[in-house]
């Protein structure tokens, strides 16, 4: 499949620099995969679009502030950290921007001094490995110097650095580890949940540390030869559990976002039973798929030629996907990460 068929034309305007004031004010285009209507509503009225006994699953990862700047040590040149992933205590996986990239074996000082950043190898597109010396822990420097690693398409403003930290997270993340926010979930808020409380719909949740996998752009001309890189997740036995019985009780299971839908078709079986459990899924779901455990999803709006955008095909369809895409255009949908969001059903 190519993957030029995925590809759309997005005014400028339309990609959302700020999210809504309050979370569940965002717009939800509802898309129904067996009639192929649309429906325009706010996020608001979703637990009335669900049923009782509907699970929906949620992803709890919490982004780390995790873009910093350091200096060489031998030169003071500048250096810029994405901090994005520890592989074992102090050795870290990153991407770096300088002007002039560091030798191996070269330090880099971070920004409080109290910290050294290890240069011990190097790969494409400005990845690394690092080993992180200093006797203070560096997610606790992370925590009062770091920056919110922002998608590029929302224009930094330093000014939001603060707001920035609060709203690019759901309110329901508890498990640091991400560099990006599951941004499905970023819709909620607690009169959602107690709605849906109210309608008999339950909430389960599992991780998948966001990761450069699920937003890294398909740059090959086919999607057979996209490599998916591997992001972590755990999927606790408690809901499996839920998962389970909310099958039995003929409930639907509705996730919520892509991180979501990627982690739990990985731990299904053929037959769709799930199991809990943890490891690492470079699953990429584009069309034909089967799935075996999803019956709903809620999703926002992607970027073009994306593997996201690919998912939500592969669950709806490529033309009503491409319909759906172009009556929100047409009505002036915020997309991307602070955008607004679909149901599909």
């Amino acid at each position: 499949m190519k993957t030029s068929e995925f590809h759309f034309d997005l005014p400028p305007e339309q990609i959302a620099q700020q999210p809504e004031q309050v979370r569940s004010r965002s717009r939800l285009l509802v898309v129904d995969r067996q009639s192929g209507t649309l429906d325009h509503r706010t996020f608001h009225d979703l637990p009335t679009l669900l049923d009782c006994g509907d699970l929906l699953v949620m992803n709890d990862t919490r982004v780390i502030p995790a873009r910093t700047f350091a200096h060489k040590a031998r030169t003071g040149g500048k250096v810029e950290f994405l901090f994005l992933e520890e592989i074992e205590p102090t050795l870290w996986d990153v991407l770096m921007r300088c002007s002039r990239r560091p030798q191996i074996g070269d330090h880099m000082v971070l920004e409080e001094g109290v910290l050294t950043v290890e240069l011990l190898s190097t790969g494409e597109q400005g990845r690394a490995r690092v080993r992180v010396h200093g006797e203070k822990p560096l997610l606790s420097h992370l925590a009062e110097q770091g920056a919110t690693p922002l998608p590029p398409y929302i224009h930094q403003d330093p000014a939001r650095q603060q707001a920035d930290r609060d709203r690019y997270q759901t309110i329901y993340a508890t498990k640091p580890g991400a560099v990006a926010a599951p941004t499905a979930g970023l819709h909620f808020d607690e009169s959602v949940f107690e709605q849906l409380e109210r309608t008999g719909v339950k909430t389960t949740h599992l991780t998948l540390h966001v990761g450069l996998g699920t937003f890294r752009p398909v740059t090959c001309d086919t999607l057979e030869d996209h490599p998916m890189e591997a992001e972590r997740y755990t999927l606790p036995e408690e809901a499996a559990t839920a998962i389970q019985m909310a099958r039995a009780n003929g409930g639907r299971v509705v996730a919520v976002g892509s991180t979501s839908v990627r982690t739990l078709e990985t731990a299904a079986s053929c037959d769709g039973s799930i199991m809990a459990g943890e490891g690492r899924t470079n699953l990429f779901i584009y069309p034909p798929y089967g799935f075996r455990v999803v019956d709903a999803m809620v999703t926002n709006f992607h970027l073009p030629q994306s593997t996201l955008l690919m998912m939500v095909s592969a669950f709806a369809g490529i033309e009503l996907m491409r319909h759906a895409y172009d009556v929100a255009v047409k009505e002036g949908y915020r997309f991307f990460s602070y955008g607004d969001s679909m149901l599909i059903l």
